[in-house]
Parts: structure tokens; C-alpha cells; sequence
């Protein structure tokens, strides 16, 4: 499997959260490579990868950082791949504050901000097989299956309602 989406976090304490995005990615079929690179610890670091992630057959990158959460406008500044960003909630804030960093990139500078944690780790990762997917009839396909499973899904708990209301 191609690798194809690049998921940075600024911190390994991030993961439990992140790993949500490989999980998308992987149900999906979509190889992924991830990585611990801080945007003021390892900002040298942070721009290679950035930088070098096209080269690699990178299409998307996702980043989850939490606080002053820098990481996705870094990467955004380095590279010209769809960056998607994913505040975390690892602050007294819960994530405000991160959300509020990814989101007010400046104009030139863009990423697309998902919500604050986990729900938006696995957001991020659909949202790039879609990105990745409009060039990739088969990837295409497998995201057209998964959502039609998520409407079948959600019919076929209604029915469950309605036979439990039924009979109550």
C-alpha cells in the first residue's frame, strides 16, 4: 500500500487522540505514515518533513496539536499538500485555545481545521481519503461504500427504535 497521507503530532502523548485519523485511513485503505515532530521543539525537523512529504507520494497532512498548537500552520508554511488540522484538547482550555490557533491562519497560510479532539482526529482522516479520493476511482469507491454503511447503519437502529417503541 502506497503511503499517501502524512499524520504529524506535536507530542506521543497525542496519539491516543491521533490515532483516530490512521484509523479512518486504514479501514479505508489508505496508507499512512506518522510521526512525532514539534513545531518549537523540532522545528527544523517539522519544515523537512513538510517540506519533503510530496517527494515521498504524500497527498495530505494531517496534524494534531494541542495549546499554543502551531504544528499545522508550520507544515502549512513548508509545504504546498492540503494540510488539515486537528486541535487538541491538552491545555486548561480543553482545546479552545487550539482550535482557535489552527483555525486564524493568515491569508496564504491555509488549513483546513477539523473539530477539537478525537471526532475531528477521525474527520481529518476521511476528509483526506476524500481529498485523495477524487483522484482515485477505487479509493473513491471504498468512501462511497463506507458512507452508504454509516446510512445503513443509522436506518437500521431506527428499526431497532421503532420494534422497542412498538412493543413497549
Amino acid at each position: 500500500m502506497t503511503t499517501r497521507v502524512l499524520i504529524l503530532m506535536g507530542s506521543d502523548s497525542d496519539w491516543e487522540v491521533m490515532s483516530e485519523a490512521k484509523r479512518a485511513l486504514d479501514e479505508l485503505g489508505v496508507g499512512v505514515e506518522v510521526h512525532v515532530s514539534s513545531a518549537h521543539r523540532t522545528p527544523a525537523r517539522t519544515g523537512a518533513l513538510a517540506r519533503e512529504a510530496a517527494g515521498r507520494g504524500i497527498q495530505v497532512i494531517i496534524c494534531g496539536a494541542g495549546a499554543a498548537a502551531h504544528l499545522a500552520g508550520v507544515v502549512a508554511a513548508e509545504s504546498e499538500l492540503p494540510v488539515l488540522g486537528v486541535p487538541l484538547a491538552s491545555s486548561d482550555l480543553k482545546g479552545l485555545d487550539a482550535l482557535l490557533a489552527t483555525v486564524q491562519m493568515p491569508a496564504g497560510v491555509p488549513v483546513g481545521t477539523l473539530a477539537i479532539g478525537r471526532g475531528g482526529a477521525r474527520n481529518a482522516g476521511l476528509l483526506a481519503a476524500r481529498i485523495i479520493a477524487r483522484g482515485d476511482p477505487a479509493l473513491a469507491e471504498r468512501v462511497r461504500a463506507a458512507r452508504l454503511k454509516l446510512a445503513s447503519d443509522v436506518e437500521a437502529r431506527d428499526a431497532a427504535l421503532q420494534a422497542k417503541l412498538k412493543g413497549a
